[in-house]
């Protein structure tokens, strides 16, 4: 049996594709801590981890904040990740000195797994739920004025932390040193080689697992008389009254069956009346709407995007920001999907006629999703995260 350590960031994209992994750990044997909040509990303890909550130690910020911070404002990310790393340091060195655990397995935007692992000589594993970066693959990032004047403005406080994290006892350069991988560090990517940008310009240890999708009954239902349009702005960013109007305005005199889930925090009855073809909640089950859906219209996350094309279903491409940006431009260059120039009722209707009536972008997603599914999911991702202790000496399961 092996002891294994996972941290993550409050954030559902950056969480949900760890935690069948963790199950498929458990399942074999193995023990599991998992370091993260109290918004994950019931999905950690589920999978069978001990769950270790870190909600007073991040520090006080609105969920509003957070989301801009997780979204955005990369210079303030960083600044609140080294705050987190410098409260949580006593407790966590403490608690991992006594546990000693293999292996520890942290997301690319939690530096304080990576920095803990580092101060305490743990082998150490990245978890990475967007596409993967290096020198060559950042330049495809397309980063709008407003986010590289906040990252330049962001570089004097960013600064700062460097110096308090050297102070605690972290070997740490600068900021690169800390978000950046190289070509030796063992990085679980959960997407598909064929689907990552520039995939030649990685080292075998990165291990393209594709999408860990929990596993759920298959839905089978009769053909559907009406095509499914499934419409999600995902988890953060979701709060787009506007947007949700201008679907209803779209589609309301449609032929087609609509699906739309606006956040948590969105009021349904903000969106004035809704028409009786389409459902509309604050939540839905995405993987089962997805094996019945015919096109997506997505803000292109990762993890939805990565669900999309695991289940072969086209999408209309609307990203908030940069890095959904590059997810978008991806999905395009393969032909799985059409950009929405506009998100007018108008461009709506006309995009998502353009992918129904041209088969070839369900074709190519179906290429893609015999890609993602032979890829491995949270069975490789176990397999790698246990051969790297096999590799490292620490422990033979």
């Amino acid at each position: 049996m092996s002891k294994i350590v996972f941290f993550s960031i409050p954030a559902h994209g950056h969480t949900n594709p760890t935690i069948p992994v963790v199950a498929e750990l458990v399942k074999n044997g193995n023990e599991v801590w998992y370091y993260s909040f109290k918004e994950f509990q019931e999905k950690i303890e589920g999978a069978g981890a001990k769950f270790i909550p870190c909600d007073d130690f991040l520090p006080e910020i609105s969920q509003q904040e957070l989301d801009r911070k997780v979204g955005k404002d990369f210079a303030a990310l960083i600044e609140m990740v080294t705050d987190t790393t410098i409260a949580l340091d006593e407790k966590v060195c403490a608690e991992l000195g006594a546990f000693q655990p293999d292996c520890i397995v942290s997301d690319s935007v939690c530096f304080w797994g990576k920095l803990f692992a580092k101060k305490l000589g743990i082998p150490y594993i990245c978890s990475t739920t967007t596409f993967a970066f290096n020198q060559h693959s950042a330049k495809l990032m397309k980063r709008s004025l407003k986010e590289m004047l906040r990252m330049i403005t962001g570089m004097a406080r960013i600064n700062q932390k460097m110096e308090l994290l050297r102070s605690h006892g972290y070997e740490v350069e600068n900021f690169v040193s800390i978000i950046q991988n190289d070509n030796k560090t063992d990085t679980i990517v959960y997407t598909a080689k064929e689907f990552q940008p520039m995939a030649e310009t990685f080292s075998d240890r990165y291990a393209f697992v594709g999408p860990s999708i929990p596993v759920t009954p298959e839905v089978h239902s009769e053909k559907q008389k009406r095509k499914l349009i499934y419409i999600s702005l995902g988890t953060v960013l979701n709060q787009n009254r506007d947007f949700y109007q201008n679907c209803i305005l779209a589609f309301a005199e449609s032929d087609y069956e609509i699906v739309m889930s606006v956040g948590e925090k969105t009021d349904i009855s903000s969106l004035g009346k809704i028409p009786d073809h389409f459902t509309v909640k604050n939540s839905v089950n995405q993987i089962a709407i997805l094996q019945k859906a015919d096109v997506f219209i997505t803000h292109c996350g990762m993890n939805s995007v990565n669900e999309s094309l695991y289940f072969g279903v086209p999408m209309v491409l609307f990203p908030l920001h940069s890095e959904e940006g590059m997810v978008a431009d991806r999905v395009a260059e393969l032909g799985a999907g059409k950009i929405l120039k506009k998100s007018k009722p108008s461009s709506l209707v006309k995009t998502v006629a353009a992918i129904l009536t041209d088969p070839s972008y369900q074709e190519n997603a179906q290429v893609l999703s015999a890609n993602f599914r032979n890829a491995g999911g949270a069975k490789e991702a176990a397999k790698v995260i246990l051969a790297k202790i096999e590799t490292s000496g620490r422990r033979i399961p």
